[in-house]
């Protein structure tokens, strides 16, 4: 006999917990370093103010950066003339002159743009066109670079602000090599790929581990079980490790992603749901307009003999259950609750017309008989609404009755359809449909168009929220025991 417990899943052991922890932490990491090797060209300059020291050997040394020859020498002769003496070398003179000539050929050859940073160039000869006052760039290294110049400011004035202002933003220029495949140097595969020898071995043996645990699984069907491990193996197209690597991180625990990955795809699901329910309202209203312009609606309400064959999958004629379910409600129900008010209407009815007549003025007049027309009167509609009501059930209850009031619904039914179709009231009905349901689709578009995106997001979280919190609280059903 097969118990009735379910088999319990062997718990991973310790070792494998940890392993995965390991090779989770590594792409973690080989992560963090190709994000910095992607932004190490674009955010040079920044990297430069925090850790000049590193961001130089590394561009050396995996990027094949070299200090730009032009402005190394031009930060050179700056040097030269501060530790020559300044203005008081005896080729103080010489030196500006060699100084305004680079400054002239800086400004005419660009030597930035190699790396792609002309705007550097840009900010030097705005902040030395502010330092001297003078709008035309060549002027304004003549006149820096000039004996009047220094001798206003200072010479350590004038060196002051080209240490301070200049010289940091000529340092960020550099030289980067071009390799033979005609591209610019790039060698952080000599780093990535100890990490893709990890990979490609954890790799192998996931996927044996995958063949023999489970029967009918081959190499090939293992490696697709993990097929996003594969971007881990790939030397190009880095960037697409984070598919990898987060999975790898949240599977193991190393990071509590979940509360990440639910508030992502709640976000998801409340877009995608209001534009979904959006497109099917618009088109179930579009539908209903459809059948009333070409007619079909009508056609299926006032021909039932032209009415398309369908597929009864019940059996049931659900069309008349319903009618003898409201008949029902009607009769048995509701009426009996709203007896008084119909014998007070039918009461004001019939003593608003005795009232005009003569005699039952006069009646009322007698001394001894003026109450006696009223106890009359209700009496008498008591009586009646009784019976009319016990008649209407007995009909309803005998089979006679039954089919004559089934027979008067349907001649109902056919008078006001020949009444819609003779008067014309039929073409006016459509087209107050038809604007009725062009008014409801621009406005329900019109609110969800003003419902903010983040109130319907927090509405789905919060509800969620709720959901968990319910399951949560309900205590755990273990399996049945046998006795």
């Amino acid at each position: 006999m097969l118990s009735s417990n379910p088999a319990k899943k062997k718990p991973t052991s310790p070792i494998i917990r940890w392993l995965n922890r390991a090779v989770a932490a590594i792409a973690l990491v080989n992560l963090g370093l190709i994000a910095f090797d992607l932004s190490y060209i674009p955010f040079r300059d920044q990297y430069l103010r925090f850790l000049p020291e590193f961001t130089d050997w590394y561009g050396e040394q995996f990027k094949g950066i070299e200090p730009n020859p032009d402005t190394e020498s031009y930060i050179q002769a700056v040097d030269d003339f501060v530790n020559s003496g300044g203005l008081s070398a005896g080729d103080a003179d010489q030196r500006l002159a060699d100084l305004r000539q680079r400054s002239v050929d800086m400004i005419n050859q660009d030597p930035f743009a190699i790396a792609n940073k002309s705007g550097t160039l840009e900010r030097i000869k705005r902040r030395v066109q502010e330092e001297v006052d003078e709008t035309n760039a060549t002027q304004a290294f003549e006149q820096f670079w000039s004996r009047d110049y220094i001798e206003q400011e200072g010479t350590a004035g004038a060196i002051a602000f080209f240490n301070e202002r200049v010289r940091p933003l000529m340092a960020t220029n550099y030289y980067r090599g071009i390799g033979e495949n005609g591209r610019p140097v790039d060698e952080f595969w000599r780093i990535d790929n100890w990490f893709i020898a990890i990979f490609a071995a954890d790799f192998v043996i996931r996927t044996i581990h995958l063949a023999r645990r489970y029967n009918g699984v081959n190499w090939f069907d293992a490696m697709i079980w993990r097929w996003y491990d594969i971007f881990l193996l790939l030397p190009f197209w880095r960037w697409l490790r984070v598919i990898p690597t987060v999975l790898r991180v949240n599977q193991s625990r190393l990071i509590d992603l979940e509360p990440v990955r639910d508030r992502l795809i709640h976000g998801v699901i409340a877009s995608v749901s209001i534009e979904m329910t959006e497109i099917v309202v618009l088109r179930v209203v579009e539908q209903l307009q459809q059948l009333v312009r070409d007619g079909s609606a009508v056609q299926w309400l006032m021909y039932p003999e032209k009415r398309r064959r369908y597929v009864d999958i019940t059996g049931v004629d659900e069309a008349a259950e319903i009618s003898k379910e409201v008949t029902h409600l009607l009769v048995y129900q509701m009426l009996p609750q709203i007896k008084p008010e119909i014998e007070a209407i039918a009461k004001h009815s019939v003593e608003s017309m005795l009232r005009q007549s003569p005699a039952y003025r006069g009646l009322v007049q007698i001394p001894g008989l003026g109450a006696l027309p009223h106890r009359i009167n209700e009496r008498v509609i008591a009586d009646a609404t009784d019976n009319a009501y016990q008649s209407l059930v007995s009909s309803l209850e005998d089979d006679e009755g039954k089919a004559l009031s089934q027979a008067l619904v349907a001649r109902m039914g056919e008078v006001i359809r020949t009444e819609l179709i003779n008067d014309g009231t039929l073409q006016t009905l459509e087209t107050l449909i038809v604007d009725l349901l062009e008014e409801l689709k621009h406005n329900y578009v019109e609110q969800l168009g003003e419902k903010d995106f983040d109130d319907i997001e927090y509405e789905t979280h919060h509800l969620y929220e709720m959901t968990q919190g319910s399951r949560s609280a309900r205590p755990a059903l273990g399996p049945k025991q046998s006795p």
